[in-house]
């Protein structure tokens, strides 16, 4: 579990990405700090799970379906990736519940300078907009951010210098692919809505108006 606060800016030292699996080694620095083989470490908002590290990197295998549903193959050596270490129940929440598994990825379509900030217009599929809310939260390459404004096709967030300096949003341009992950809360309460649905359907009567005259009553 994350919190969609990154740590660092990591730089991918190697990877080897085929079309089924592959191994990507990335050098850091703090998120290294206490570090433990089969630690969790998102990397560009991929939950990944530490296989070797040494004190300048850290090296995680990447399985077939991390490769089909994120923006991964597109690194290549030198990429700089947004990394955070798990979240210590000690830790404060300053982002929001991150799990690091990946609903989709988005276009980066537009970018506009907004006084100090910048907006970015990230296009997405139908499967990812429809938990995308205003003012709601979305995690993009591992980073928590607020939509400003969403429509069937695409959705905006608007982002400090603060946030482009210190993560890969600052390399960001139209065209570029991101990983995306819905609000985990918003999935869970549509299930559990559905599943009612489901349920009260299943428990209802068999006497409708249609039965009744049907059988002469």
């Amino acid at each position: 579990m994350f919190t969609g606060i990154v740590e660092e800016l990591g730089t991918v030292q190697s990877i080897a990405a085929g079309a089924k699996a592959g191994k990507i080694t990335i050098g850091a620095d703090k998120v290294l700090e206490g570090l433990r083989m089969g630690d969790s470490i998102a990397v560009n908002g991929i939950c990944l799970t530490v296989v070797g590290f040494d004190k300048q990197s850290f090296t995680a295998d990447v399985m077939p379906e991390t490769i089909r549903r994120t923006a991964l193959a597109e690194l290549k050596g030198g990429s700089r990736v947004n990394l955070e270490r798990a979240l210590l129940l000690t830790s404060r929440l300053g982002g929001h519940i991150v799990s690091g598994h990946i609903d989709g990825v988005g276009t980066i379509l537009e970018l506009t300078e907004d006084e100090n900030a910048v907006v970015f217009k990230i296009g997405a599929s139908p499967q990812v907009l429809r938990y995308i809310i205003e003012k709601g939260s979305v995690t993009i390459d591992g980073i928590s951010l607020t939509v400003a404004a969403v429509t069937d096709g695409w959705f905006t967030v608007s982002v400090i210098p603060h946030t482009r300096a210190i993560t890969s949003l600052g390399q960001k341009k139209a065209g570029s692919k991101v990983n995306l992950e819905n609000d985990v809360i918003g999935k869970y309460v549509e299930r559990f809505v559905l599943l009612g649905a489901e349920e009260e359907k299943k428990n209802s009567s068999a006497i409708t108006p249609e039965f009744l005259q049907k059988y002469g009553f």
